[in-house]
């Protein structure tokens, strides 16, 4: 753990903040947050409580902690406005459920002449306890982000959003190391949030967060998003 590294990411996190507008906003010099930033000096505690004020953190956070989480596999967190937009839903219920969602989605998509559906997933939060801690299953829910010309059977039952704002973050290659990537990015996004001063939005409205996957060049991407009010 290092102060200096830590307020580094901090910096950078808060919208990539140069020293120069650190420096202005504590009425110090710019050579005098490098020196932080390189531990070679230290601030004084008015100077610390004023650099939690600023950055929502805590102090034991900024002076104990390690809060570089991130590594090369994220980038790009922003806030990102998502239109308005139709979907269709499937939710899965298993032990592995999110492969057999997007499957089944993704196939009802191409059935209904989608070539290249745009589908999104999400953690399905209502199970039991029982089928929680007995039977260790979880859920996912996955959706197919419809097209505005989507022909449809009469029975699909058609789900709608308003234009919402969200947190985002990406991650390369993001099947690596599912396990540790995704979660950590969300970790990693929550605390861009908290940064930035942007509040999680919950909201029965909206889809709280979402993960979309893609590919580029042949190279695997995911983004995920938060709400925020």
């Amino acid at each position: 753990m290092s102060f200096g590294k830590n307020l580094q990411y901090l910096r950078k996190m808060r919208r990539n903040m140069t020293q120069e507008a650190l420096a202005e906003a504590l009425q110090v010099s710019r050579q005098t947050v490098s020196k932080w930033e390189l531990d070679a000096a230290y601030p004084e505690i008015n100077k610390l409580i004023e650099i939690c004020g600023l950055f929502n953190c805590s102090l034991d956070s900024l002076l104990r902690s390690d809060m570089n989480i991130c590594d090369e596999a994220y980038s790009n967190m922003r806030v990102e406005v998502v239109d308005a937009f139709r979907y269709v839903q499937y939710a899965v219920i298993s032990g592995e459920p999110e492969d057999d969602a997007i499957s089944h989605v993704t196939k009802f998509a191409k059935s209904c002449g989608a070539e290249q559906p745009q589908v999104i997933g999400w953690d399905f939060p209502f199970l039991s306890q029982e089928q929680v801690n007995v039977y260790h299953m979880h859920g996912y829910a996955a959706a197919w982000i419809l097209p505005e010309d989507a022909k449809l059977p009469e029975e699909a039952e058609i789900s709608s959003q308003d234009k919402q704002k969200y947190a985002v973050i990406t991650i390369k290659d993001c099947f690596d190391s599912p396990f540790y990537t995704i979660p950590n990015a969300y970790k990693t996004l929550m605390s861009y949030m908290d940064i930035n001063g942007l509040e999680h939005l919950d909201s029965k409205d909206v889809i709280c967060c979402f993960e979309k996957s893609y590919e580029i060049d042949g190279r695997e991407y995911m983004d995920v998003y938060i709400a925020v009010k």
